[in-house]
């Protein structure tokens, strides 16, 4: 039987104790938030995507946003205190966080980021976690 590929996020999960459900899909290009939750039949009012800004003081944030929305970049800078944020370049994804577009995770970045969460995300008892693995985190 093969080793179930894991993310960083479901290895916290796992040293925590936390009780999850991952739902694995196939993703050999980029597609959006919508089209993921699609793939594993997840409600859009439940699914959130990851987003990873970088603020004038050159820190990074890390931003979850209902798939369905963008971020607000003045509210969002406000959030955490700078005077602007733009969103991080594609290709610096893996670089800063260890994972690759579409598989960004809140949990198990290479560094510990601030997050701020939508205040919609407070409303479930269930959190759905569905990431495809990236090039350091499945084996």
């Amino acid at each position: 039987m093969a080793k179930e590929a894991k993310t960083n996020a479901m290895r916290m999960l796992d040293r925590q104790k936390v009780k999850y459900e991952a739902f694995p899909y196939e993703c050999d290009e980029f597609i959006d938030g919508l089209h993921s939750a699609d793939l594993i039949g997840a409600p859009y009012e439940q699914s959130f995507k990851t987003l990873v800004m970088e603020g004038k003081s050159g820190g990074y944030y890390v931003f979850v946003v209902p798939i369905e929305k963008e971020v607000d970049r003045k509210a969002a800078a406000k959030a955490v205190g700078e005077k602007a944020v733009d969103m991080i370049h594609v290709k610096d994804i893996l670089k800063i966080t260890g994972y690759v577009r579409g598989g960004c995770s809140p949990l198990g970045m290479k560094k510990p980021y601030p997050v701020v969460f939508d205040a919609s995300a407070g409303g479930f008892e269930d959190c759905l976690l569905y990431t495809s693995p990236s090039p350091r985190d499945a084996h």
